[in-house]
């Protein structure tokens, strides 16, 4: 299988994907530079393929690199990667933290309960990625992982980047009455229950959100 690194040069971190007579895949927009023989390739999804990257978030797009060489990806404006090495498991990402995968990783769309979703941060769709392979994401800062052995894990905040499938995802009064969830201060949690893992980010993933938007408002060259 091909090789993930994560690498810092200057200051800038970067994902290096060594392959050799392989494949891998990545998100549209992710990479920085290849070298060596490598052929990429980008192909129409198919309607289903569309269908879960509307929902989600995602590129409709992700590009293959087939042959032997080195390929580069990023760097993000803010915050970190991590390389999660799946062995037949199933992760739930946060929107937008897809970078590059194994080509045999499925890359799918998994559906939260409505006003878990909507009311949690979350999102109504996240992606999923799941198979045997290594997944490279990004995330807003540092992350911390917590594994859980059928605890519960309440969050105030959307702060998980990733979580794997098997724990069960609500949203839950921070006290059992609505008053005292009121005068708390703390309202909603996010909570996490179950055997599995949860990455969390030290900011709230919408973070990512805002930098793309004041990002998107700055001057482009020889603008007024």
């Amino acid at each position: 299988m091909a090789q993930f690194e994560v690498i810092t040069h200057e200051g800038q971190k970067f994902v290096r994907a060594v392959i050799n007579n392989e494949t891998i895949q990545a998100e549209a927009g992710a990479l920085h530079y290849y070298r060596g023989n490598i052929e990429m390739k980008s192909q129409a999804p198919s309607a289903g393929g569309l269908l879960k990257a509307f929902v989600s978030g995602e590129s409709v797009f992700k590009p293959t690199y087939t042959g032997s060489g080195e390929i580069y990806f990023g760097p993000p404006m803010f915050g970190e990667y991590v390389v999660l090495p799946l062995n037949g498991e199933e992760w739930i990402l946060d929107k937008g933290a897809y970078v590059c995968s194994d080509v045999n990783i499925e890359v799918g769309v998994v559906r939260n309960k409505a006003i878990t979703g909507l009311v949690g941060g979350e999102g109504l769709y996240q992606t999923s990625v799941k198979g045997v392979g290594t997944v490279v994401a990004q995330a807003p800062g540092q992350l911390q992982r917590i594994d859980l052995q059928g605890e519960r894990l309440a969050v105030d905040g959307s702060f998980a980047v990733a979580r794997t499938a098997t724990l069960n995802y609500s949203v839950q009064r921070a006290t059992k009455s609505i008053v005292g969830s009121m005068t708390s201060g703390e309202g909603l949690l996010n909570v996490f229950q179950g055997q599995g893992t949860v990455l969390l980010a030290p900011v709230p993933n919408r973070y990512m959100s805002l930098v793309g938007a004041v990002t998107a408002m700055m001057p482009t060259p020889g603008s007024k």
